[in-house]
C-alpha cells in the first residue's frame, strides 16, 4: 500500500472500454515523455501512488498514466457475486469469477484509447500480478516491468500470513472513521518495521478514498479482485515468456505476500533483477520513494527505451 492526498476530481478522465468496464485514469507529466503506467494493488485506487513517487517520475520526463482497476475508485463495477467468507477463508475462487487476464485486457485496452504502443510498467502486489501477465502476453508492448511486492501465484510462495487472511475477510467497515482505523491498523499489521508510514496522510488518504470509491460500506469489489487472483491459478510457466527488462523488489518483511513470492517471480524470469529491502513490508512509505524511483528509471533506461531525462 502507498498513498497520497487526493486531488480534485475534476482530474479524473474516463473511457468506456469494448469489453464493459469503464476505466477511470489520469495522465501527468511531459506529453511527449515515455510513458509510464502506474498498475495499483488490491482494493487501492489511482490516489495510492505516493506523490514524491509522481514527481519524481514526472521530473525525469516520464509521462505518468495511472488508473483505477475494475471494482476500485472510479471505475465500473462487475455485476457478479463476490465469493462468500468461507470461499475466502479456503481459497476457491468462484466459478464465475473474473481473473488477471481480464483485468490485463482493462489495461490494454486503455493504453490503446491512448494510443500507447509501448510503455514502461511499474505494478504493485496485484498491480505487480497484471503488469507482469500483460508483458509475458503482449511483450511487444513492455519496453521495461518493475514488479513490486508482487507473486506468481504458486501456492507454496508469497503467501499471505493467516493473520492477514483474516483480516482481509472480516465483515467491511460500515462507517468512514471504521474505514479509517481500519486501513491503519493493517497498514500497522503489514507495513513492516524500517520503513514506518506517515500516520496523518494515511488517515486523510483513507478518509477520501471511502468518499471516492462510491460503494461505502460493500466488500464486494475487493472480494471480487482476490478471486481474480485466485482463478488465474499459478502463473509461474507464462512468466517465463517475458522477455522486457525487469526489475523484482520485495520487502523482507511482508505479511500480505511472503517475500519468497518476490524470489520465485526473479526466478522465473529470465534475466531479472531481484532487490530486497530490508525492513520494508507490504507498503510504498515515505523512506523508500526515492529509491523505488532511481531503480525503475534505471531500469527504464537500461532497456535503452527511455529517451532522457531532463538536463
Amino acid at each position: 500500500m502507498g498513498t497520497v492526498p487526493i486531488p480534485g476530481d475534476t482530474d479524473d478522465r474516463f473511457v468506456d472500454l469494448p469489453a464493459g468496464p469503464r476505466i477511470c485514469y489520469r495522465v501527468e507529466g511531459p506529453a511527449d515523455g515515455d510513458p509510464l503506467l502506474l498498475i495499483a494493488g488490491l482494493g487501492l485506487d489511482l490516489t495510492s501512488w505516493p506523490a514524491g513517487m509522481l514527481d519524481g517520475f514526472t521530473g525525469r520526463a516520464f509521462r505518468v498514466v495511472r488508473f483505477d482497476n475494475r471494482d476500485a475508485g472510479r471505475s465500473s463495477r462487475i455485476d457478479a457475486p463476490p465469493p462468500g467468507r468461507v470461499r475466502q477463508l479456503l481459497a476457491r475462487p468462484r466459478p464465475d469469477a473474473y481473473d488477471l487476464a481480464d483485468m490485463t485486457a482493462d489495461t490494454l485496452g486503455l493504453l490503446d484509447h491512448l494510443g500507447i504502443e509501448r510503455v514502461h510498467l511499474l505494478g504493485m502486489s496485484m498491480g505487480g500480478m497484471i503488469a507482469q501477465t500483460l508483458a509475458a502476453r503482449h511483450p511487444g508492448r513492455v519496453a521495461s516491468l518493475t514488479s513490486i511486492f508482487s507473486t506468481t501465484g504458486h501456492r507454496r510462495v508469497g503467501q499471505p500470513a493467516w493473520s492477514t487472511i483474516v483480516r482481509l475477510a472480516k465483515p467491511p467497515a460500515r462507517t468512514a472513521g471504521e474505514f479509517v482505523e481500519r486501513h491503519l491498523a493493517m497498514l500497522a499489521h503489514i507495513g513492516g518495521t524500517g520503513y514506518p508510514p506517515d500516520e496523518a496522510l494515511e488517515r486523510t488518504w483513507a478518509s477520501a478514498l471511502w468518499d471516492r470509491r462510491g460503494d461505502q460500506g460493500s466488500g464486494a469489489p475487493v472480494a471480487r479482485q482476490i478471486d481474480a487472483i485466485r482463478a488465474s491459478g499459478n502463473r509461474t510457466a507464462e512468466l517465463r515468456r517475458i522477455t522486457a527488462p525487469t526489475l523484482v523488489v520485495h520487502g523482507d518483511t511482508d505479511r500480505m505476500v511472503h517475500p519468497s513470492g518476490g524470489r520465485a517471480t526473479a526466478a522465473a524470469i529470465h534475466g531479472a533483477r531481484h532487490v530486497e529491502v530490508p525492513g520494508m513490508g507490504h507498503h510504498i512509505a515515505p523512506g523508500v520513494v526515492d529509491r523505488l524511483v532511481a531503480l525503475t528509471t534505471e531500469l527504464a533506461r537500461s532497456s535503452g527505451a527511455l529517451r532522457g531525462e531532463p538536463a
